[in-house]
């Protein structure tokens, strides 16, 4: 069942210098339970789909269902109720300086209504959940800013919610950090079987914890699907562009000895996966049509769990061979597309 479904959503903003479309007839479909990635440069729209998830922002046209359930049809006290099972965590955490880690994630158990001993047991239990237990009477000066982040998060499952709706929310984190906070969301989302929406303008982020992305552009989006789908076949140039500047888990990337030769060969873009061969593809190519390839770049890359592989092959211009070394590469299991919109 769809946890969550955008109906023909538009937003519309109105200023002195004239109106903004900030989102334009978006359609989306949210599994219960999935970790459904929004993705796009900056300027995209994605925040602002996912302050109408939660009628943060209330769309100018279009539905937003929750379970079935409009969120536009609700009464103020309706709304608020509902917000209890939609929780949120941001870029910038939100905490209250002037309060300690537990009375930051005790905070909204007490706009509940819960009293302050049954809060507290709460906020320990999650405070174990996020691995800060020792950190319970510490204030948000003196932590890491994964750890604020780990704070926001167990303050964000006080309510039981059963959506989190994750605003950039490892933007400000180095990547060490931010692998153990996505890993943290995977926990939770398997342990508590919450559906987690991640807005992003990483690729590395979708890849490392989303099943499903929509890939957004000017308030539109512009594909939408599986990750590991997307990443082998991508169609938008904008989904082309974050894979382009996504650097892979490695470090072990070539480049073409001078830009001229970059732009002026013909490039295709090959993904191996487990299912691809294992002998010595490339090599054997080359010996077979006698014709010499130039990587022009090489990484690999975790895409929802299995380990990929992605390489970009530049042909000397007039090369007569391309055609039939295509078909040797895809004959042999391997995945492949034109590239020119890969190499800078």
């Amino acid at each position: 069942m769809s946890n969550i479904k955008i109906e023909n959503l538009s937003k519309t903003f109105s200023s002195k210098d004239g109106t903004v479309e900030a989102l334009k007839n978006v359609n989306l479909s949210i599994e219960s339970g999935d970790i459904y990635g929004i993705i796009g440069m900056s300027g995209a729209g994605k925040s602002t789909l996912v302050r109408c998830m939660n009628y943060l922002e209330v769309p100018t046209e279009g539905k937003v269902l929750i379970e079935g359930k409009a969120l536009g049809e609700f009464s103020e006290k309706e709304l608020r109720k509902q917000r209890e099972s939609i929780a949120m965590i941001f870029q910038h955490f939100n905490l209250l300086m002037q309060k300690s880690v537990l009375e930051n994630i005790c905070f909204p158990l007490y706009i509940q209504g819960k009293k302050k001993k049954e809060a507290h047991q709460r906020a320990l239990e999650l405070l174990e959940i996020v691995g800060l237990s020792d950190k319970a009477n510490a204030y948000p000066a003196q932590l890491s800013g994964g750890q604020k982040q780990r704070v926001a998060i167990a303050r964000a499952l006080a309510s039981d919610p059963k959506i989190l709706l994750c605003d950039e929310a490892t933007s400000a984190l180095d990547p060490q950090t931010t692998y153990s906070i996505l890993e943290l969301l995977k926990e939770i989302n398997q342990t508590y079987q919450i559906t987690i929406v991640i807005i992003t303008h990483q690729m590395s982020v979708v890849r490392e914890i989303c099943k499903h992305v929509a890939i957004m552009k000017d308030g539109e989006v512009q594909e939408e699907g599986l990750v590991s789908e997307i990443f082998a076949h991508p169609k938008s140039a904008v989904a082309k562009e974050l894979i382009r500047k996504d650097g892979g888990d490695d470090a072990q990337k070539t480049t073409a000895n001078t830009s001229k030769e970059i732009k002026t060969s013909r490039a295709i873009r090959i993904v191996f996966s487990e299912n691809s061969a294992f002998e010595p593809v490339i090599a054997n190519m080359i010996l077979t049509f006698g014709q010499p390839v130039n990587i022009l770049k090489a990484s690999t890359r975790n895409v929802s769990g299995v380990a990929k592989g992605e390489m970009i092959l530049g042909f000397p211009e007039n090369c007569a061979t391309i055609e039939p070394m295509k078909k040797y590469l895809v004959e042999r299991g391997l995945e492949i597309e034109e590239a020119d919109e890969y190499v800078e």
